[in-house]
């Protein structure tokens, strides 16, 4: 035995498997496909595996790639034993030490020459102008210059095997693995190929060719036959000896970085893009359940804001923070009428109150009203000069009454601008300072008010007296119809309320009134409405989860119709989070996208609202924008995390056997 040939044999086997069986299920047992095989093989040999179909050969090939595992047996690689290794170390493995060239190339369509090439070095934490600099030479290299950024269905099938190896060679790969590489080619291009293979040899790379064809399994320098899963010979190849040289370095990698992880989110987000816009009819219908689900919350919450508003509006006109305070026990008590113990002194009595911001009197009764020969009928309000401020009348021409005309017992009259226009018309005659008889008083207009909207709006034609007036020379009674009264802003009205309870109380020897509490309409209401708004949102949220079961679902057939592509991305090093990651951005992308959707159509519920003139108004907050965001998120989350998840578990071998 020369010398060299005693060191090459010498040195510690780069592969070395013992004892390793593969066992696979078949019915209620197992079949074996590989024996108790056993191999070495040194860093820088050109071996071809040759077997008839079904003989074991791309198991093995499998093993020593780690895209599986044997049942039983040892297998070390550069002296590290794998049987131990998690599933990220194995990726690890194979990205930094293997490169795969496929019988059917196994190259992603959406994707040019460049960016298959480029797969490797993402997971591998390489600098994106550093990895598209080394598959740009790489593909110069193999003859496909010109060919960058064509995709693989505009490549013949020798060039899209050239992308399979430039990508194989992308990290620099020690062991290059190719599974019937030239199977799919005719003569000339696996011709090439196996040229190809040959010069990667002689670089000092290890090249294993699993193949039936002697005449491919020819060009190795070592044959190993096998059969019925087992080794029946190991014998020298018919090609030349390689002339000695060191292991070819691994270029191109760089160490995992932040920058690498910016790198992988970024393919994600890529690949995510890629497949939404290669299915764009499936991704739509999947988002519409989204659009649907946060168009509904978002219209909902801003349609209930909307009303609120408008119901505090409406008590507004009545007046802030006001109670007003009847005889009788309550609405519709029949005795009511001839209760009279509510009378002046008492509306004196809280207006001295310190928590009281205005009190009036108010007497009412109906009259007729006559502007020469127009004549209608009306509601005549006595109330105090502080009536206009409690109950926050806006006056539209002229002025108010004052304190100085309920003593006088003035006949002064407000009207209302329904009242205006009934006696004046619709003509540019101002009613201001004009006489009108009410009942048989003749009284001068000097103030027009808006009509008040709201509770207590009336759709009677309304004039307002000085309290007095009416009492003496309509009424001929003193005793009020109510006492209106305003609470300090700072006063909470519930207390207020107990306190002029306790007050009119002691002053009448008993309970003989009933008070309205603005603000305990204003409560229930607002609650109602709330209550409201929270039932139709609850009916939105189910049309969310309804949504995001639909992107569940989607998710699992896209996860089903791109298995092949999952095997592909582990054989070149992706960790099952990568894995992981790619589908759940893919995910929440779409329900991201379906809730900005979602949120432009609420907006344009509401302006179709707005146009149509509906009295509904539509409130948008930025909260609940946020929190639709947040939803569409978390939806994308919690229903792409299990298909996402279960491609990340998937078995690289079974992947890449998947049809």
């Amino acid at each position: 035995m020369s010398e060299a040939v005693a060191a090459v044999e010498a040195d510690p086997p780069l592969v070395s498997l013992r004892g390793i069986r593969r066992e696979f299920p078949a019915g209620e047992g197992t079949v074996a496909v590989l024996r108790d095989v056993d191999l070495d093989i040194r860093a820088g040999e050109f071996v071809a595996i040759m077997g008839a179909s079904g003989s074991g050969k791309s198991t093995l090939m499998n093993i020593l790639g780690c895209l599986d595992r044997a049942t039983a047996g040892g297998y070390r690689f550069a002296g590290r034993p794998t049987a131990d290794l998690d599933p990220d170390d194995l990726a690890e493995l194979r990205r930094e030490h293997f490169g795969f060239v496929f019988q059917r190339y196994h190259l992603l369509s959406e994707l040019s020459a460049l960016g298959n090439v480029e797969i490797p070095a993402i997971y591998a934490g390489v600098s994106a102008a550093a990895r598209r600099e080394r598959a740009a030479a790489l593909l110069g290299r193999l003859g496909m210059a010109d060919r960058l950024g064509h995709r693989p269905g505009q490549l013949s099938g020798g060039q899209q095997q050239r992308v399979s190896i430039a990508r194989a060679l992308m990290n620099g790969a020690e062991v290059v693995l190719a599974d019937e590489p030239t199977g799919a080619l005719d003569s000339r291009s696996g011709a090439e190929v196996m040229r190809i293979l040959e010069e990667l040899n002689a670089e000092g790379r290890t090249v294993v060719v699993v193949t039936h064809d002697a005449a491919i399994a020819a060009h190795a320098r070592r044959i190993v036959e096998i059969a019925d899963g087992r080794i029946v010979a190991d014998r020298p190849g018919g090609a030349a000896p390689a002339p000695s040289r060191p292991a070819a370095a691994s270029e191109g990698r760089g160490p995992s970085s932040w920058r690498g992880l910016v790198d992988r989110f970024s393919e994600s987000f890529r690949m995510a893009v890629l497949a939404m816009l290669a299915h764009r009819l499936r991704t739509f219908l999947t988002m519409l359940g989204i659009i649907i689900g946060i168009a509904s919350v978002v219209a909902m919450v801003a349609l209930g804001e909307g009303s609120r508003r408008k119901v505090l509006s409406n008590i507004s006109s009545l007046g802030t923070n006001t109670l007003e305070i009847f005889p009788g026990k309550d609405f519709g008590d029949m005795r009511s009428g001839r209760v009279k113990t509510l009378v002046l002194a008492d509306a004196r009595a809280l207006a001295k109150e310190s928590w009281a911001a205005g009190v009036t009197p108010t007497v009412s009764t109906m009259v007729s009203l006559r502007r020469g020969s127009i004549e209608a009928s009306a509601q005549v309000n006595g109330v105090g000069a502080d009536y206009f401020t409690v109950k926050a009348v806006e006056l539209r021409a002229g002025r108010f009454f004052d304190a100085d005309a309920v003593r006088v017992l003035s006949q002064e009259v407000v009207i209302d601008e329904t009242t205006a226009k009934t006696l004046f018309g619709d003509t540019t005659e101002s009613p201001i300072g004009r006489t009108l008889l009410v009942g048989k008083v003749p009284c001068t207009v000097i103030g027009v008010s808006k009509k008040q909207q709201g509770f207590g709006a009336s759709g009677n034609l309304s004039v307002f007296l000085a309290y007095s007036t009416v009492q003496v020379r309509f009424l001929g009674d003193t005793s009020l119809r109510s006492v209106l009264l305003r609470v300090s802003d700072d006063v909470d009205t519930s207390l207020a309320e107990v306190a002029a309870t306790r007050l009119l109380t002691e002053r009448h020897g008993g309970k003989d009134f009933f008070v309205l509490n603005t603000d305990d309409i204003r409560q229930t209401i607002t609650a109602t409405t709330q209550t409201l708004t929270l039932l139709i949102a609850a009916i939105a949220v189910i049309s969310l989860v309804v949504g995001g079961i639909g992107v569940m679902n989607i998710m699992l057939v896209s996860v089903s119709e791109r298995v092949k592509e999952i095997g592909v991305r582990m054989a070149v090093g992706a960790r099952r989070s990568d894995i992981l990651r790619q589908f759940l951005t893919e995910a929440v992308l779409v329900c991201l996208i379906g809730g900005s959707l979602g949120i432009a159509v609420a907006f344009a519920i509401g302006l179709g609202f707005s146009l149509a003139g509906s009295t509904f108004s539509f409130v948008y907050s930025s909260t609940s924008i946020g929190l639709a965001f947040g939803c569409s998120t978390l939806i994308g989350i919690v229903f792409g995390w299990l298909p996402a998840h279960g491609a990340a578990l998937l078995d690289p071998v079974a992947a890449l056997a998947r049809d």
